[in-house]
């Protein structure tokens, strides 16, 4: 049994527009857990390698896997059907299997999909495992936790029972990331030896437009730090990598272990960058040193708002004098910083977008991200616009936090469009801010900048035109 999994083509990714392409750790981990368990398997990342349709289905000719696995995204869902025709085509007899976000919560839609034999939801290790195991031995799919599928016979829709969420987090094996095209991996437009880590899973937090609650539920599972230590010791022997990034909802939620970490990190003298993502009243002056001396070089938090009223109604749980706190003293401590913020909440006006983008400035961060408000599925955020009518947008390949779906009080998809161009060309292009910013980073920071200002630059269309099949519900969400 050959099973090969594929990170679909992204050209639309947040990330990407930002200069950042990373190893996908759910692939990651499946993959592990099937080495694990004897059983062959490769791993294609058509997005890291920007290969065309035309490419992917030689690898496919050339690999002639037993079963195909695709992960995505709600952006990518389209992009990841369209992969999944084309190794239909490629090989007609292949099981295909779509996991993640989007088709977790998007199940029904995903399987009208003729190229689309099962759905994987939620947390994807064990079922895939328990999926691979159970069609090798010509079994019975109604028994393995955590799928959706259609019957052959009748077309009736079959969703077996959820699978337990996984306590022990130490249990699973570290991603397979020898798999990977580790070369084609970076930050900020810089080629680096950049590996993704996840401490934890699940979010406590009731923050309403995020998804990762939704998938990991909200109680909080953490990695020992030992384990963590671990993982990142192989990496820096065995795979030459000098940066991390925790991709955890929030890195510092719990104290004792970042401070754990650190002390651990010091004790076996590893030597490595690394960037984590923070809530700003999970921070002090003491924590941030001992981040620091450990070799945390960046830290993203998410502002979101200037207005208490917009963050109250976020559920944020942040007060905006904690923001300011957080930020001086990660400036004083002398980590980077990323500033992240919403605009284009239905409740949001110029005047309220335009005091939050003020406030980012006066934050002083090394870098700013001004997303425009997106509803994803399986969050409050999704169900509140969807039950009021106010997603104007219902193609999934614009839910990019770069293109406008919704519409607010006072401003129209253009005018929040217009609203995010402005500010980030009044962040980054700033005459102190790129002389400040080049002589830390260097010249290639500047290209990157540069780079995102042509995007913002360039016009954007609503239309339907990235797909092949733009009247298809799944691929489109029309």
């Amino acid at each position: 049994m050959k099973v090969t999994f594929i990170n679909p083509p992204q050209p639309n990714s947040k990330y990407k527009f930002l200069g950042v392409v990373a190893p996908s750790l759910g692939i990651g981990y499946m993959a592990a857990v099937l080495e694990k368990n004897q059983i062959d398997v490769d791993v294609l990342d058509a997005n890291a390698l920007d290969l065309s349709y035309e490419e992917i289905a030689n690898e496919i000719k050339e690999r002639n896997p037993d079963i195909v696995a695709l992960s995505a995204l709600t952006p990518t869902i389209g992009r990841a059907l369209d992969t999944a025709d084309v190794i239909k085509d490629a090989k007609e007899d292949t099981v295909v299997v779509l996991g993640g976000y989007h088709p977790t919560f998007e199940y029904e839609a995903v399987l009208e999909e003729e190229s689309v034999d099962v759905v994987v939801r939620g947390e994807g290790e064990y079922t895939m495992l328990d999926l691979v195991q159970t069609i090798d031995a010509g079994g019975d799919l109604t028994n393995v936790q955590g799928l959706a599928f259609k019957d052959k016979d009748t077309d009736e829709l079959i969703v077996t029972p959820d699978r337990p969420i996984i306590h022990d987090l130490d249990e699973l094996p570290f991603p397979a990331f020898h798999l990977f095209p580790m070369e084609k991996y970076k930050i900020l437009n810089i080629t680096t030896n950049v590996a993704t880590i996840i401490t934890t899973r699940g979010c406590p937090m009731q923050c309403s437009f995020c998804s990762s609650a939704a998938l990991h539920g909200r109680h909080l599972r953490r990695r020992s730090y030992q384990n963590v230590v671990d993982e990142i010791e192989i990496r820096l022997k065995e795979q030459n990598i000098d940066t991390i990034a925790f991709m955890d909802d929030t890195f510092t939620l719990d104290v004792k272990f970042v401070k754990n970490f650190c002390e651990e990190i010091k004790r076996r003298n590893l030597k490595f960058w690394w960037g984590c993502t923070s809530r700003v009243d999970t921070l002090n002056e003491e924590l941030l040193e001992m981040m620091k001396e450990a070799g945390c070089i960046t830290i993203f938090m998410g502002v979101e708002s200037a207005d208490q009223q917009m963050l109250d109604k976020m559920n944020k749980n942040i007060t905006v004098k904690k923001t300011i706190t957080a930020f001086k003293l990660a400036r004083k401590v002398g980590i980077r910083t990323i500033a992240s913020c919403v605009i284009g909440m239905p409740e949001d006006t110029k005047e309220t977008m335009k005091q939050t983008i003020e406030f980012v400035n006066s934050l002083k961060p090394n870098y700013a991200l001004y997303s425009l408000a997106t509803p994803y599925p399986g969050t409050r955020f999704y169900k509140e616009t969807f039950e009021k009518n106010l997603i104007k947008i219902k193609d999934w390949s614009k839910f990019t936090l770069i293109s406008p779906v919704l519409e607010t009080i006072d401003c129209t998809k253009d005018d929040l469009r217009d609203i995010q161009k402005k500010a980030f060309i009044k962040f980054y292009l700033r005459p102190g801010y790129l002389i400040k910013q080049v002589s830390q980073d260097g010249f290639i920071l500047l290209r990157t900048i540069l780079g995102v200002a042509k995007q913002l630059l360039t016009k954007q269309t609503n239309g339907n035109t990235d797909y092949n099949k733009t009247n298809v519900n799944a691929r489109t969400g029309k």
